[in-house]
């Protein structure tokens, strides 16, 4: 695999049981990148490895005063640089391959998880450790996996140097052969602390990063309450507890560093110790001793992949434990395969069963939504409201619980079928940044033009001011949209949102309250709206609005995890307290009254519905 072709057509199956399983699983599938790197990096460090030799054939011909070997020598040393140069271009070329490769293989994979998991992703994993595992923790993996195939030639050139002194000089070779595997291998004690060390920083910066991103998501309510200096204090502290935890970090591997430098200076005195001993005896020529010192000294430099390879598994470990850990999340009761590989990718279109349609049913709450209806769900838990409203989108929190769409099982079908039969929009759905166009430019059944989305969503002031807003555009529809649409107020981004939704048309279109942030008379409108646009159509809204209730063809009342009642909007507040409690905010003395004496309350907000329908 080389860049330009990216992005993989199937990045794989990964092995999500732990991290270091992760990690042999991407060396594996990228076999071909590392045996060329590993070509190259040999070509590279031999070739900087017979350098010393050279040299020392090249003393020697001048003490022997012999012409011919100089000029031999000359030429081996050209050739031993060609071989470095060409070596060391190719090796780079290789490994930024294989690390730019292994972290799109990453990437992708996290992307096809989280699709997967759509909004179960964020219940199950924090936030700040989404960040951190498709952002930094990413560009970890891709430096681990590229660092392997440069250690192993590090270390295959390390042992051929060894094996040759040994033959070329055996007095010295010996004291080369037992010092370097001790060189090489005396930071093994301190990695244990160095690796600990890491694993706070990134445990810390993880927390600040999360706390960072609720803080930047919560800005617009945390200003309104007074609540910045709260925050800030907050992320102040943990920022400061992560530059406390890099320090201790740095200070271990500044250790580690500095073994790495002390140890081979004295094995370096040591040979040339030695090595003076022997020449003074006459056992070696000045050119042996030359060779071997030289020798020892250029084995430093493949002597540091050492420790970049132990640094790079340390900070690589814990990292690519978070992306496993993500990967191996699945949906609540996976759905069987019909042509989606193992990885969770969608059947391509047309795979397994058309999509199903008929009266959408919950088992575990008893709700039924029938078909080609206006259907509202009032609920006094609005987190009980959120959770159906995912468990209608085929995301069951109980296994062997899933929602009947014409019988037939959500959980049960093909990702892409149920995504396409079942749309839910949840209470802060989020705007991408880009253009209304790019906005509104998502997956759809063609029936519904984006205008008469925009117009049931009654968007017209959103228009205006996407247009006021911009410094070029005068079709509101190429208008940019900041990221999150943050430039725009909460009922506008909460209209612009159901606009989109209404666009994709789906079988069934399940809304958490799409109106939570608009005024009375705009809502009014927006229920007209989106009755018209939606006729014939299964359409499931969670509201306690009246005027949205109002609307609907059938009202069901959902109270302590079961449907307690069903009927319209005037026929529950007549009929049922606990409805009343909800849409009305009535307390219980009121309920009491109203128990006792005539319904005067419901007559005033039957007067007061009536009024808003008229002044819309």
């Amino acid at each position: 695999m080389q860049i330009q072709d990216l992005p993989y057509p199937d990045p794989g199956v990964p092995d999500a049981r732990s991290g270091p399983r992760f990690l042999w699983w991407l060396w594996r599938n990228q076999l071909g990148g590392q045996l060329k790197a590993l070509a190259w990096g040999l070509l590279h460090f031999v070739g900087v490895s017979a350098l010393p030799f050279c040299v020392g054939l090249a003393v020697q011909a001048v003490i022997d005063r012999s012409g011919t070997r100089l000029a031999l020598t000359g030429g081996l040393m050209s050739v031993c640089g060609t071989a470095i140069a060409v070596g060391d271009t190719f090796l780079h070329r290789s490994a930024v391959t294989n690390w730019i490769t292994a972290a799109a293989r990453v990437q992708q994979l996290l992307a096809r998880r989280a699709a997967l998991l759509g909004s179960a992703l964020t219940r199950r994993v924090a936030a700040g450790e989404v960040v951190a595992v498709s952002t930094g923790d990413v560009e970890k993996i891709g430096w681990f996996v590229e660092a392997v195939s440069r250690f192993t030639a590090a270390a295959l050139t390390v042992v051929l140097v060894c094996v040759g002194l040994l033959l070329y000089q055996p007095a010295l070779g010996w004291v080369v052969a037992v010092g370097l595997p001790l060189v090489a291998f005396a930071v093994l004690p301190l990695l244990p602390r160095a690796t600990r060390r890491a694993d706070e920083q990134r445990s810390k910066a993880g927390r600040a990063t999360e706390l960072a991103s609720d803080t930047v998501a919560g800005l617009r309510v945390l200003r309104g309450i007074g609540g910045e200096e709260l925050f800030l204090d907050r992320y102040r502290r943990a920022s400061q507890e992560v530059r406390h935890a890099a320090v201790r970090s740095a200070r271990m591997w500044s250790l580690i560093s500095a073994v790495q430098v002390l140890l081979p200076g004295l094995l370096l005195i040591a040979v040339v110790w030695h090595g003076i001993g022997l020449a003074r005896q006459g056992r070696i020529t000045v050119g042996e001793l030359v060779t071997v010192y030289s020798a020892v000294m250029i084995l430093n430099y493949p002597l540091r992949h050492f420790e970049e390879i132990a640094m790079a598994y340390s900070f690589s470990r814990p990292s690519a434990g978070r992306a496993a850990r993500v990967l191996s999340l699945e949906r609540s009761t996976a759905p069987p395969r019909t042509g989606g590989d193992l990885d969770g990718n969608e059947d391509p279109p047309g795979a397994g069963a058309g999509t199903p349609s008929g009266d959408l049913y919950d088992p575990a709450t008893g709700l039924l939504v029938p078909a080609g209806r206006f259907t509202a769900v009032v609920c006094g838990d609005p987190d009980a409201a959120g959770t159906l409203a995912e468990r209608l989108g085929g995301h069951p929190v109980e296994p062997d619980r899933s929602v009947l769409l014409g019988g037939v099982p959500l959980d049960e079908l093909p990702l892409s079928t149920a995504r396409t039969a079942v749309l839910v929009q949840d209470k802060d759905p989020v705007l991408l940044s880009g253009t209304l166009r790019e906005l509104l430019d998502v997956p759809a059944s063609g029936a519904v033009r984006a205008e008469d989305a925009l117009a049931a969503a009654q968007c017209h002031d959103v228009l205006d001011a996407l247009v006021q807003g911009s410094l070029d555009a005068t079709d509101p529809m190429d208008a940019r949209i900041t990221e999150r649409g943050r430039s725009l107020s909460g009922g506008q981004r909460q209209r612009l949102a159901l606009a989109r939704s209404l666009i994709t048309d789906p079988e069934v279109l399940v809304l958490d309250e799409p109106t939570s942030a608009v005024d009375s008379h705009t809502e009014a409108r927006i229920a007209e709206g989106l009755r018209g646009l939606r006729s014939g159509r299964t359409t499931v809204a969670f509201t306690s609005s009246p005027l949205l209730l109002d609307r609907a063809d059938r009202v069901a009342l959902v109270h302590a995890g079961e449907v307690v009642a069903v009927g319209t909007h005037r026929e529950l507040v007549d009929s049922e307290p606990r409805y009343r409690a909800v849409v009305t905010r009535e307390t219980d003395e009121e309920s009491a009254v109203t128990r006792e004496g005539p319904s005067g309350s419901d007559d005033a907000l039957l007067r007061e519905l009536e009024e808003m329908e008229e002044s819309a």
